[in-house]
């Protein structure tokens, strides 16, 4: 298929489309509005249903009963509409259904402000709801990396019967890139038996029931212990890294969504003048790439590490375990959508290398 330049919320939406995804529940909110307003026209002409919900509450649960048919799920958000949805994920999580959430970062906390930001990198890697459980994070860097992992997305909450989050930023859902989409109109869905559809009261179909409320806290403990089991298989099977111009590094930066691409023309910039500098960019914030960091920042050569964040330091807390004190690492951010320059990154590594 032919370049087509689009803007990242209806390039991400047809990219869902073509992978499956008939089912969109959603509520209005900026940056994201673009998503469920191109849902609203084409799931119609592929047989799909888009329903606007009374609320960001209701839009989860929404995805809670479709996932649970068999069907392929999907809403969206910005910030505080996430935070609303996050009793609804913790539910689909201990229930095992697949659902795949796309979150626009908008600045916060509270209504804060409609501009990118990457403020809610605890809430998706922590597990924003409550209990002990993950769900999978995506952190694209462009439109068609996004895009390419929608499929991804929809076959890893299918494979794992997890929830998904797509965790981009206001500036990849505004933005106009040139993408190419896969047309894919008949999608091979994976079987599940398990699903709560097709039940025959003759027997040869048995009753499916999807549960998340577990009273014997024994019952509840083997539900963990899956799940667990489950996140384990995951760390091994799905961890995504890009490990940029690492290798014989003086310094290391470490960025993901679209700082990195600012990192990356920082780290471009550098090399050009004979100064070794690399980026580390985690493309799965969870199952975090752990080992990846540890062993591009553990060179000889390497002299520290920079995390660049356009939020108070969040992914720092995970690069700092990561590197376990064998170099030091610095920070560089701001919150409030503030987002880094190329020139500021490069004056603050020029800094380090003088230190």
């Amino acid at each position: 298929m032919a370049l087509k330049l689009m803007k990242g919320c209806e390039a991400i939406s047809e990219a869902a489309i073509q992978a499956g995804c008939r089912y969109f529940f959603g509520y209005p909110i900026t940056p994201q509005n673009d998503v469920p307003e191109y849902m609203s026209r084409r799931l119609p002409e592929v047989g799909g249903c888009f329903l606007q919900a009374e609320s960001e509450l209701a839009a989860i649960n929404m995805v809670y009963g479709a996932g649970g048919a068999g069907a392929r799920a999907m809403t969206s958000s910005s910030s505080p509409g996430i935070s609303l949805k996050q009793e609804g994920i913790s539910t689909i999580a201990a229930a095992e259904i697949p659902a795949v959430i796309v979150n626009m970062m908008r600045g916060g906390p509270g209504l804060g402000n409609i501009q990118a930001s990457q403020g809610d990198y605890f809430q998706a890697v922590k597990g924003g709801g409550h209990g002990d459980y993950h769900a999978v994070v995506y952190a694209p860097s462009s439109i068609q990396e996004t895009c390419d992992m929608m499929q991804r997305a929809f076959d890893t909450a299918d494979t794992y019967r997890t929830p998904v989050i797509i965790l981009a930023d206001g500036l990849i859902g505004q933005m106009m890139e040139p993408v190419e989409l896969k047309e894919n109109p008949n999608p091979t869905m994976p079987e599940k038996p398990w699903a709560a559809t097709g039940y025959d009261p003759k027997g040869t179909k048995p009753r499916a029931v999807l549960n998340s409320l577990y009273i014997e806290t024994e019952d509840l403990n083997t539900l963990i212990d899956r799940l667990h089991a489950r996140y384990e298989v995951i760390k091994q099977k799905e961890v995504l890294v890009e490990c940029y111009n690492t290798d014989g590094a003086e310094i290391v930066l470490c960025a993901y969504g679209t700082v990195a691409r600012v990192c990356k023309a920082a780290v471009n910039e550098l090399n050009e003048k004979g100064i070794k500098v690399g980026l580390v960019r985690p493309i799965t914030l969870w199952p975090f790439p752990t080992e990846a960091v540890h062993d591009a920042v553990a060179q000889d050569s390497v002299k520290g590490v920079l995390t660049v964040e356009m939020s108070d330091g969040q992914l720092l807390e995970d690069i700092r375990l990561a590197v376990n004190g064998v170099k030091p690492v610095e920070f560089m951010g701001k919150a409030g959508s503030i987002m880094p320059t190329t020139e500021g990154i490069i004056e603050r590594i020029m800094k380090m290398r003088e230190a």
